[in-house]
């Protein structure tokens, strides 16, 4: 068999392929690109049982060929090439041979009858998205998973399919975040929870081009261009989140995202390291945040312009969560609606698109005394 490529091609294939090769496991067939040369075109597919990848490029082979290739030692050996055309070509004793005009390289591979098969997800259930507002809605939303075990469904992400839109949802128990599509409306409420590793690999697959996905019970697939992504779903029921949400924060908290969350970057400096507690004590026109770390000596103020429409408060939170959500909201403004020093607190961007929603909710931890 033989058939040639350009590298540049086959690099940018490979990397979009290679973060399905899992690093350590204990089935090295994994460890494998499966190669598929059939009918003028070549597929090219990783997995490691969780996730799978799968693109395809045209090549004018001389004959149809699958066959299993060490996955890092040919991605290393194609990134390393200039640009150039690589010749393919296998013999009778499972040798691959690439050639360039400069160079010969010689990989062992072997046949593909024991490599997983990769799932295929039913094509009935069909959204098509723009690839820039799926990455919006992942980004926002994933810095809240929980990395906890102990409930499997919060460790992923929730897709919630109902007649408002296409809601995606994280919480780790102590922030939760909901963020709504509502160009995607549906007549059947389904969910569906996406792991946080797909999560991750998916969030750098994503860019402008158009992403259709595909869904089914266990798994959903993601086809952008030449390139498929298929995972697993957590099959856990996902927490009744609604039901944590306050209805009665009546009071309102207007203030810059930036100033605040400049403050906090350096209450966080102050903070101990066993609590990451912040001070919030609010008046109508002044937020004062404070910070201080006992065993240490230290401690910090810094006094920031806000509008409040409430009786003042002392409320406590976690410099980090804070941190983290004010670091996902694209908004200027923001608005904090609060209760009780010991209930949780809605944080909310003050402007918002037409067609999309997103709220935030940051669970208080007590003063210390």
């Amino acid at each position: 068999m033989e058939f040639k490529v350009n590298s540049r091609a086959l690099d940018k294939l490979l990397g979009n392929i290679i973060p399905a090769v899992p690093t350590r496991t204990p089935m090295p067939i994994l460890e494998n690109f499966l190669f598929d040369i059939k009918d003028g075109s070549m597929i090219i597919s990783a997995t490691d049982l969780e996730i799978s990848l799968r693109s395809s490029i045209n090549v004018p082979s001389d004959e149809n060929k699958k066959m299993v290739i060490p996955a890092r030692l040919l991605y290393d050996i194609i990134r390393s090439l200039e640009d150039t055309l690589i010749t393919f070509q296998t013999d009778g004793n499972s040798k691959l041979q690439l050639s360039t005009e400069n160079g010969v390289y010689n990989i062992a591979y072997t046949s593909a009858e024991d490599f997983p098969d990769i799932p295929t997800v039913s094509t009935e259930k069909e959204i098509a998205m723009n690839g820039i507002d799926l990455k919006k809605a992942i980004d926002q939303t994933s810095f809240a998973m929980s990395k906890e075990d102990m409930r499997p469904a919060m460790t992923g992400t929730l897709l919630e399919f109902s007649t408002d839109g296409l809601r995606f949802v994280t919480t780790d128990g102590h922030r939760l975040v909901k963020y709504l599509n509502k160009n995607f409306k549906s007549e059947t409420e389904e969910q569906f929870i996406i792991p946080e590793r797909a999560i991750s690999v998916l969030t750098k697959l994503l860019g402008e081009a158009d992403v259709k996905l595909y869904l089914s019970k266990t798994h959903i697939s993601f086809q952008i261009g030449d390139l498929e992504f298929i995972t697993r779903l957590i099959g856990e029921k996902y927490p009744a989140y609604n039901s944590v949400i306050p209805l009665e924060n009546e009071n309102k908290l207007f203030i810059s995202r930036p100033d605040l969350n400049s403050a906090i970057k350096r209450m966080m400096l102050f903070s101990s390291a066993s609590s990451k507690q912040v001070k919030f004590s609010i008046t109508s026109d002044n937020l004062q945040v404070s910070a201080e770390d006992i065993d240490h000596g230290s401690n910090a103020i810094e006094n920031i312009k806000c509008t409040y429409d409430g009786d003042p408060m002392d409320i406590g939170f976690n410099t980090a969560y804070v941190h983290d959500i004010l670091s996902h909201i694209d908004d200027e403004n923001i608005i904090f609606k609060l209760h009780s020093p010991t209930k949780a607190c809605i944080i909310e961007p003050e402007n918002v698109k037409e067609n999309e929603e997103l709220m935030l909710l940051l669970m208080p931890v007590r003063l210390n005394s």
